[in-house]
Parts: structure tokens; C-alpha cells; sequence
């Protein structure tokens, strides 16, 4: 069984949503709370009476803050629990390395609370319509997209931009791999959002340079109104819609794209990106001031807006429902190696499009050929092309020629060196 999420746009009251609004803040202050306890009184904590400060510890004294203070019994429990549980899960991946040090949640950014689903009921109202019985709160209305698998785990309730949303946490089945064995390899790339070692190239939609245009053409705008009035608020209002339009967008596009790679391949391999090193400022410091910081900054912006990350996750577990396999490999001098010959030179990259080998004369997209180096580096890949023979590289300056003898291993199978890997 796999847990997987299902998300629904909900329709409260005016009532509903200021209980919504109280819970979020509750739950924001007793994560606080909690925080600052662990970090600035563990220690007193533990002389006074000798017990661990953990979620135990601080779930009794939640109990004890529940009945001092009517307004904080007045929010579900439970979900102040799952505050607690969340403060916990973030210390034990810090202490693993997993993750840094838990940070204080803020208004506007964290405005979300949790059920465990043994508490919630679910109805359908008609075609269109469900509601869903949220403790404290009551039947609240959602636009119901598509029918739950089974009963949910629990279930989260969130603030966007557009308003609220309530995700249901449900157990699935994993399908059954179809095992046709096939194989693809994707470079991910600015002009080209997904190119395919298959040769085909897909882009993230037009339409979303316009919404961009239009969130900076706002962002403009609130830049020039009085921190603090409401002008500028209505304007920052705006930004965050407009924003939230092009996230939207950019998701539905990754669901779509995602779930027809993860229907036709069963083994799909990706480059291991460090999507935040490329996308670091280029400003440096006051003594070491950086160079083309302005183009670095619209090549970052281009990088995000592809949104290549999100891209990633949504393909795996697609992936792993369907029993398929995502492998990420080392992206080094993919875009500059031959996909027929093996010799890596960059001379051999004449633009952004076109890439021409100097050495066998081979012509075509640089990001196609990109893709196909890509699925040629995972080995397991490499056993499914039988007949293939890559050549080994051999560094000479600047760049890269073959020998001129193949070793004795060329052939089929395939070996590695280091990050590399030689057929």
C-alpha cells in the first residue's frame, strides 16, 4: 500500500472561515511554543524532572494549557497534536541530516491544521458537490473532482491564494508493472523544458510567460505603494494570485506530461540536478562582486519557472505506482558528448539547438542528444540497447578524442570508471 494525496478546493462560510483562520493560528502558536521550549529550556526542563523533553512531555503539558485557556480549547485537540508531531518529526531529521534546524512557522505562510481521518465523515451532495465533517467546525463543502480510493489516513486543511483546500491522505495500491522493458532518457533544459532520447520535445505551456508578465508588471506596482496601507496589500493580494495561477498551471502540466511517461516507460532516467546550486545569486559580496549578475538573475528566473524539481518528485511516484523505476545519473559533459561516436568537445555545441560532431560528423538537437547520453550513462539501461558500442574518451586540453584502439571490453555489456560509464 502507498499513501498518496488527494486535494480538493473547499467552499466554507464566512463563519467556517474564521474558525479556519482561529485553528491555523492556534496550531501556528502552540508549534512555536514548543520550539521555543526545546530549543531555550530542554535543559531546565530535564533538571526539574529528569524526563526527556519530546512530544510525550509536551503533549501532557498541552493538556494542561488546553484547561488555563478556553480559546486554545476551543480548537480541535487533535490537531494541535499533529502541530506537536510535526515539531517532532522536524527534530529527529535534524538530528539524522536530513533536514536544518526547525525554524518558527509564520502567519501568512503556514496557515494550515490536520485531522486524523478515525474523525472525519465524508457525503456527496451531487455531481458536483461533497462535504466533508471536520470536528469543531462541522460540514463543510468541497468540489468534489474525483472519487476517494478508500477511506483517508487523515486529512489537511490549507490557505492558498485562491482560498482554502483540504487534502486527504489515502492508501493505494501499487499497479503492477506492465514490464514492457522500455527505457527512455530526459535532459530537462530552459528553451526545451523535457527533451526525450526518443527525439521528442516538450515545453511548459505559453501561456505561462504571460501570467509571469503580468505578476511582475503587479509586483511593479506594489513596489511603489506605502508599506502598511491597503493599496499596498490589495496589491500584494494580487501578486500572491497571480502566482499561485502560474504554480497551478505548471503542476497541471507535470500531472499531465508525468503520467503519460510513467504509462509508455517503465525505466526513465533523469540527470541529478542541483537545482539550487544553478540557481544561486551571482551577486557575491561587497569585496568580491559578482559578474552579469543581472543575466544570471533572468537565467535563475527561467530555471524556477520550468520548475524541473517538482517535476522530479510527481514523475517518481508515478513512477512507483505503475512499478516503474526513476534513476538519476551524473550530468557531467552529457550536452558535450557524441550520442553516436562517445567524444566529448564542446566546440562540437554550436547553439543552443544544434549540435555537430567534429569528429564523425553526426548532426542533431543538442538537447535530443543530450537525452540520449543521459540513458546511455545508467547501466541497466545500457544492457536493454543491444548492438551499441560507445567509444571510451580520452581528455587531451580542451577537449575529448577517442582512441585509436577500443579496448578489449568494448562491446557489448558495459563497465565504470568513476562517475562514467563505457559500453
Amino acid at each position: 500500500m502507498i499513501l498518496r494525496g488527494f486535494r480538493y478546493k473547499l467552499e466554507p462560510t464566512p463563519e467556517q472561515g474564521s474558525l479556519f483562520r482561529q485553528f491555523a493560528g492556534v496550531c501556528r502558536l502552540i508549534y512555536n511554543l514548543a520550539l521555543e521550549q526545546r530549543r531555550d529550556w530542554y535543559r531546565h526542563f530535564e533538571r526539574q524532572t529528569g524526563k526527556k523533553l519530546n512530544y510525550i512531555s509536551q503533549a501532557r503539558e498541552l493538556t494542561a494549557l488546553r484547561s488555563e485557556y478556553d480559546w486554545v480549547a476551543a480548537v480541535s485537540q487533535t490537531c494541535e497534536q499533529q502541530a506537536l508531531r510535526d515539531l517532532d518529526k522536524a527534530f529527529s531529521r535534524f538530528f539524522k541530516g536530513a533536514a536544518g534546524y526547525p525554524a518558527p512557522r509564520k502567519k501568512g505562510s503556514h496557515e494550515s491544521f490536520r485531522f486524523q481521518g478515525r474523525e472525519l465523515e465524508t457525503k456527496r451532495l451531487n455531481a458536483k458537490w461533497s462535504a466533508v465533517r471536520l470536528p469543531k467546525i462541522g460540514w463543510v463543502k468541497y468540489r468534489d473532482t474525483r472519487a476517494l480510493p478508500s477511506a483517508p489516513v487523515n486529512a489537511t486543511v490549507t490557505c492558498a491564494a485562491n482560498g482554502w483546500h483540504i487534502a486527504f491522505a489515502c492508501e493505494v495500491e501499487a499497479k503492477a508493472s506492465a514490464g514492457t522493458g522500455a527505457s527512455v532518457g530526459i535532459d530537462r533544459g530552459v528553451a526545451n523544458t523535457l527533451s526525450f532520447s526518443t527525439g521528442e520535445r516538450l515545453s511548459v505551456p505559453t501561456s505561462l510567460a504571460k501570467v509571469d508578465k503580468l505578476k511582475r508588471r503587479a509586483q511593479r506596482t506594489a513596489s511603489r505603494r506605502l508599506r502598511g496601507s491597503k493599496r499596498r496589500a490589495l496589491s500584494l493580494q494580487k501578486v500572491a494570485k497571480l502566482s499561485a495561477q502560474a504554480a497551478r498551471m505548471r503542476r497541471d502540466w507535470h500531472h499531465r506530461v508525468a503520467l503519460d511517461i510513467a504509462q509508455r516507460f517503465e525505466l526513465v532516467v533523469l540527470e541529478d540536478l542541483r537545482i539550487k546550486n544553478m540557481t544561486a545569486s551571482a551577486r557575491g559580496t561587497a569585496e568580491a562582486p559578482g559578474k552579469n549578475v543581472a543575466q544570471k538573475a533572468g537565467l535563475n528566473r527561467s530555471i524556477l519557472s520550468q520548475g524541473w524539481g517538482g517535476f522530479e518528485a510527481i514523475l517518481a511516484y508515478k513512477l512507483e505506482d505503475r512499478g516503474g523505476a526513476l534513476i538519476c545519473v551524473n550530468p557531467a559533459f552529457t550536452s558535450q558528448t557524441c550520442s553516436e561516436c562517445g567524444v566529448i568537445d564542446r566546440e562540437s555545441r554550436e547553439s543552443q539547438a544544434v549540435f555537430s560532431c567534429r569528429h564523425c560528423g553526426f548532426r542533431g538537437h543538442a538537447d535530443n542528444n543530450a537525452a540520449v547520453n543521459i540513458l546511455r550513462r545508467n547501466t541497466a539501461s545500457m544492457r536493454m540497447e543491444e548492438g551499441h558500442q560507445l567509444s571510451v574518451e580520452v581528455r587531451t586540453g580542451r577537449g575529448l578524442r577517442p582512441p585509436e584502439k577500443l579496448p578489449a571490453s568494448a562491446g557489448s555489456g558495459c563497465y565504470c570508471v568513476g562517475h562514467w560509464v563505457f559500453s
